[in-house]
């Protein structure tokens, strides 16, 4: 659906202003010459300016360049805003009480920096072994980025019109995956100075602050409502695949308690699989159980470019939730892969190419990763399957094993 509620007038006074602000102007001058816009700006509006400037062809690099700088003057406008708030118990409630606890810690690191104010240089040493904990706990808050991009994100698609804009809300969450890795590095250095840990500090600092403030003053106002309330039930279902950073894991729905019998019906829908004839329960059971038992992440999406099938093996790397069966898969990547997703695509199509592979490290795991284009008796392309692997022990095998041991 179309969730505008925004009038042109006011739409092209945000555009000029977000241009103007952009461009290096006088930030009061444009305040003053646009602040009746301003006064009445909404969430909805933030969105649609977002996905006007994308449309003129603004880069994601250049609006992450410029958002923070204008969401500063823009806050407390979009802070006024009134919206229904989540009840206890649902989706976006546990979200946003994420966030209180992730503040919490990043405030209790900034008293630390406080109390070393003055005497950084004398004691850095002291100073890095001190914050190293904190640092590396707040790496322990992907889980919040990671059900937002599986869980949230393709909800949002189903119901926005104006979705584009959240690809530049997941490249943030990648600013701050990186950010965070750089700074624990930084803490475990011997060689790092004050300044560069500092700097780097308040950088991933502002930025986690300010994806809280995107999040809670942007998103999830539209969200709450446009989305339907049996769609939050189902999305908070799906969010127990996933831990919850920081707080104490809620009580899991009841429906959800889990037994064999049911073969997690709520993963059905993963095995869109199209066969001559009625086919079973059981046999969709058994051939999930398979999939599931693989050693290996798979995904499949089809000759229209939309997911249709994942399989849940024990230790997934890369999450998949529910949510995505039916998703495009461009949107299932951040913009900057973007292409290479498309690339593949497009040669698999075709018929230029039928296999792609990469290799990764990854929390210490090294991941072989192949893109398998599937086609049909005669030849049509019917879409892509994407294998992944951890290969670490499979690397270090030599000579030859004939025989069964155990050990």
């Amino acid at each position: 659906m179309n969730i505008i509620k925004s009038d042109r007038n006011k739409i092209e006074q945000l555009i000029a202003f977000s241009t103007g602000m952009m461009s290096g102007g006088d930030g009061k001058e444009l305040i003053e010459k646009h602040k009746e816009a301003l006064n009445g700006i909404t969430p909805y509006d933030m969105l649609y300016l977002e996905e006007y400037q994308m449309q003129m062809g603004i880069t994601v690099p250049e609006i992450k360049r410029d958002i923070n700088k204008i969401l500063n003057v823009l806050y407390e406008y979009l802070k006024a805003y009134d919206w229904e708030r989540p009840e206890e118990g649902t989706f976006l409630y546990y979200l946003m009480l994420e966030n209180r606890a992730f503040e919490f810690r990043l405030n209790t690191m900034k008293k630390i920096l406080k109390a070393y104010k003055g005497r950084e240089l004398d004691e850095l040493g002291s100073l890095k072994a001190e914050l190293l904990p904190h640092l590396e706990s707040f790496a322990g808050f992907e889980p919040h980025y990671v059900k937002k991009e599986n869980i949230l994100f393709p909800y949002l698609e189903k119901h926005w019109k104006e979705y584009k804009p959240l690809r530049v809300m997941w490249s943030l969450h990648d600013d701050l995956r990186r950010m965070i890795k750089e700074l624990i590095g930084l803490a475990k250095s011997e060689q790092s100075e004050w300044m560069t840990l500092n700097r780097a500090i308040g950088n991933y600092y502002f930025g986690a602050f300010g994806m809280i403030q995107k999040e809670e003053i942007i998103v999830y106002p539209i969200a709450a409502g446009t989305i339907p309330k049996e769609d939050w039930a189902e999305m908070h279902r799906q969010s127990f695949e996933y831990p919850f950073p920081f707080i104490d894991r809620p009580t899991q729905p009841a429906e959800e308690s889990g037994s064999d019998t049911n073969i997690d019906i709520h993963y059905s829908n993963r095995l869109e699989i199209e066969l001559n004839g009625p086919v079973s329960d059981q046999f969709l059971q058994r051939a999930t159980m398979i999939f599931d038992s693989l050693p290996l992440d798979i995904t499949y999406v089809d000759e229209n470019d939309k997911v249709r099938y994942f399989n849940r093996a024990k230790d997934r790397f890369f999450p998949r939730s529910p949510a995505v069966i039916g998703r495009d898969v461009r949107n299932c990547h951040p913009p900057e892969s973007l292409h290479v997703v498309e690339e593949i695509v497009n040669k698999f199509r075709s018929g230029e190419r039928d296999e792609a592979e990469f290799w990764i490290t990854l929390r210490g795991k090294f991941i072989h990763i192949r893109y398998f284009a599937v086609r049909s008796e005669k030849g049509k392309y019917k879409g892509v399957l994407e294998v992944s692997q951890d290969v670490t022990e499979i690397r270090k095998l030599q000579g030859q094993r004939r025989l069964l041991d155990w050990e």
